[in-house]
């Protein structure tokens, strides 16, 4: 589109200076004379000109694909975490993170997170948090990364999807305040699993995030302690089209994005009723 209408203002300019090179023939001798003045140094330039104006198509073409490029990369994590909700909450046994995340202060939900092994040093992944309001009403995601730690699995598989449920105000203040680490800065455990708690005794643990993880379609115990969440600002901003922090995302709800609205409602899909 940019290179389109790059070339249109090269025809008009072309048409502009074609017009002023035999424009003299309207004119008197001595108007003549500077017109011939003005021919000369047009057809000098115009070739510089249209030169500069082409590179500047190219780049601009170049700036477009990156930007769109970008953008496609945080919609598609976005629309892989609703997938991921999706997916966590159909499980039979997952009926206490269902529980959970009706009363939950936020979540944070990462699409793919590990490597293979028993036990993987420094794994980690991109992932989005939300947070939900009195009214429970979820924001629009915030992007972030994990990683610089060890995760360890409590039965040695891959696990393709991850959720943290945030359970505290504490927990999702720290989370957007700055880099914090699960197990140090939070505590954090393994989902509980199965239908023999209930939400309220799950939040008299003082837990403040809850791990729950899935490996083809298959729960399995994830500990996350020593890993780090961070925020990823140069995602908030290719998502949002400027420069966005967490708190304005999450807290303040300052900025929206209709694309996000699909997540949104996998979450409140999934609470428990």
């Amino acid at each position: 589109m940019c290179r389109f209408i790059i070339q249109k203002i090269i025809r008009h300019i072309n048409a502009i200076i074609d017009a002023l090179i035999y424009s003299s023939i309207l004119f008197s001798n001595d108007e003549s004379k500077r017109i011939e003045k003005m021919q000369m140094t047009f057809r000098a330039n115009r070739r510089k000109f249209l030169s500069f104006i082409g590179a500047s198509a190219l780049l601009l073409g170049a700036g477009a694909s990156n930007l769109a490029h970008a953008g496609e990369a945080q919609d598609q994590l976005v629309e892989k975490a609703k997938f991921t909700i999706t997916n966590v909450a159909a499980q039979s046994e997952m009926e206490q993170f269902r529980k959970l995340l009706a009363v939950a202060k936020g979540v944070v939900v990462f699409p793919q997170v590990l490597k293979a092994g028993f036990f993987v040093g420094g794994a980690g992944g991109s992932g989005l948090l939300l947070g939900k309001n009195e009214a429970g009403e979820w924001s629009s995601p915030a992007f972030y990364r994990m990683g610089q730690g060890s995760i360890g699995l409590q039965f040695g598989a891959q696990a393709n999807e991850l959720v943290l449920v945030i359970m505290t105000e504490k927990g999702l203040q720290a989370i957007i305040n700055n880099q914090v680490k699960l197990g140090g800065d939070l505590s954090a455990a393994v989902g509980p699993v199965g239908t023999t708690l209930g939400a309220s005794t799950t939040t008299n643990l003082k837990v403040d995030v809850f791990s729950f993880a899935i490996s083809k379609g298959l729960f399995i115990g994830a500990s996350v302690e020593g890993s780090i969440l961070s925020s990823n600002s140069d995602s908030n901003e290719s998502y949002y089209g400027k420069p966005i922090t967490s708190q304005q995302i999450v807290i303040d709800r300052a900025v929206n994005n209709a694309q996000a609205d699909g997540l949104k409602a996998a979450l409140t899909a999934a609470e428990a009723k």
